[in-house]
């Protein structure tokens, strides 16, 4: 038992996908886990195991065919549509193995975005994450003009700044080097220690997995334990 408080409950979550028209794939078999609130939990299993389906029906940017979702207290599923996104907008960020950043924007600008879309754009805000993340000197770069890890440091920046609940990132250091992997690693704590955010991340780095809260294996669609 733990005397956390819990953000997220999953229960007996299921999702196919159509294949053909005569077969489909069940990827999640009856999930069920919980997430705590401030902490960093890592998602590992084999490929094919269900972790980006999971995480992408987490972020609501899919959908189960059947299970729930209790988002502190609200089962996010029973939302409209518009609720949803407003929902995914302001209490979730997202970080992806490659930063999809907007190649004509700077980098002050991609991050800007997301405040934008909320109709509340923060300058101040995203310039205050850029240089939490190290990159003061680099806010009017566009991404050919920086490095991989600078990218995904500023991916995170735009992930943060609409202060949500949730950030949930799909092998965030799997495109990077050790060096910058590593810095990105120990950016993600530092992180979560000054701005109290629970991190969900999907990753085939043990190392970093191992340094997490806590650790969900998944195998052939269901949490293995």
């Amino acid at each position: 038992m733990s005397d956390k408080e819990i953000l997220i409950e999953v229960t007996d979550l299921k999702k196919s996908y159509q294949v053909t028209k005569t077969n489909s794939l069940e990827v999640l078999k009856g999930l069920s886990m919980k997430i705590y609130k401030e902490d960093i939990v890592s998602i590992v299993g084999k490929s094919g195991a269900g972790k980006s389906t999971l995480l992408h029906i987490l972020g609501t940017l899919d959908k189960p065919d059947s299970g729930k979702v209790v988002f502190e207290g609200q089962d996010v599923f029973l939302l409209k549509e518009k609720q949803i996104s407003e929902f995914r907008n302001k209490k979730i960020g997202f970080i992806f193995q490659f930063h999809h950043l907007l190649p004509e924007f700077t980098a002050i600008e991609n991050v800007m975005i997301a405040s934008m879309i909320s109709g509340e754009p923060d300058r101040a805000r995203a310039e205050e994450l850029l240089i939490e993340v190290g990159l003061k000197d680099r806010m009017e770069h566009k991404p050919s003009e920086l490095s991989g890890g600078e990218a995904q440091r500023v991916a995170i920046a735009r992930a943060l700044v609409n202060s949500p609940k949730l950030i949930l990132a799909d092998e965030p250091t799997g495109n990077l080097d050790t060096e910058n992997a590593n810095s990105v690693t120990d950016l993600i704590f530092g992180l979560r220690d000054k701005y109290k955010q629970t991190f969900i991340i999907v990753t085939h780095n043990e190392e970093f997995a191992k340094n997490c809260d806590s650790i969900i294996t998944m195998k052939d669609g269901v949490v293995d334990v």
